[in-house]
């Protein structure tokens, strides 16, 4: 069964093509590593909640469009070895060095977290 990495951040929404950029650099690094795909989504259509929402989650600012991505793995091992990886990619490989494609919005608000699925229907 699979692994997901999951993730929801706050992006400027005048970012957005720099987040694609940026995303799509840094995703190819995880297919090649081994991942079998990664989404990244920008929200459309996000409402706000009355206790809890993905903007609180992130404490997204005015300006920002909340966006909800995930990795998909064939497992948790390819993960962990690709992710044991990342410190030396993040040196070598420009796609992942933060001062060549740096992270177009606030990463300290970036949430993230490793996910076992317990129900899959479809595909």
């Amino acid at each position: 069964m699979s692994y997901i990495d999951g993730f929801v951040a706050a992006v400027p929404t005048e970012n957005k093509q720099r987040f694609v950029e940026h995303a799509r650099a840094a995703n190819e690094v995880f297919l090649e590593q081994g991942a079998l795909r990664a989404l990244e989504c920008w929200g459309d259509d996000v409402p706000r909640g009355k206790v809890n929402d993905f903007y609180g989650a992130v404490q997204a600012r005015e300006g920002e469009t909340v966006v909800f991505s995930w990795i998909e793995w064939p497992d948790k091992a390819t993960r962990d070895a690709a992710m044991g990886k990342m410190e030396e990619l993040m040196k070598t490989d420009p796609r992942m060095n933060p001062e060549q494609n740096p992270m177009p919005f606030d990463g300290m608000r970036l949430i993230y977290g490793g996910f076992e699925p317990v129900v899959v229907l479809g595909e």
